[in-house]
């Protein structure tokens, strides 16, 4: 599966526009997570406990995606994009979308 950001895929032509994709995953901090975070927070800097947390709900989201745009036939997604919303407190939403194409590699 060809994943990007931009609006188009250098060395390939979209074919068909297959539509909006998404994968999205909701994700809480554990007691641990919140004691080690906040111990880390004491003395400044990144606090890698949350940056973990924060990439793995990426990586579900990311990974649900590209499920959701195979389920609907595509090999591809474009303008692909992360959004995050605390839905309340230490329970965050992270959704990743694009638009699922079918491409083929471009003529030389």
């Amino acid at each position: 599966m060809l994943v990007a950001t931009t609006n188009d895929l250098p060395g390939h032509r979209i074919v068909s526009h297959i539509g909006l994709v998404r994968g999205i995953t909701v994700r809480s901090r554990n007691l641990v997570a919140n004691i080690g975070g906040g111990l880390q927070s004491l003395f400044g800097g990144n606090v890698s406990i949350y940056t973990d947390l924060a990439e793995q709900a990426r990586q579900e989201a990311y990974d649900l995606l590209v499920q959701h745009a195979v389920s609907k036939g595509a090999n591809a997604v474009i303008a692909m994009r992360y959004d995050a919303n605390e839905i309340m407190d230490g329970i965050t939403e992270v959704l990743a979308y694009g638009t699922a194409v079918w491409v083929e590699p471009a003529p030389e």
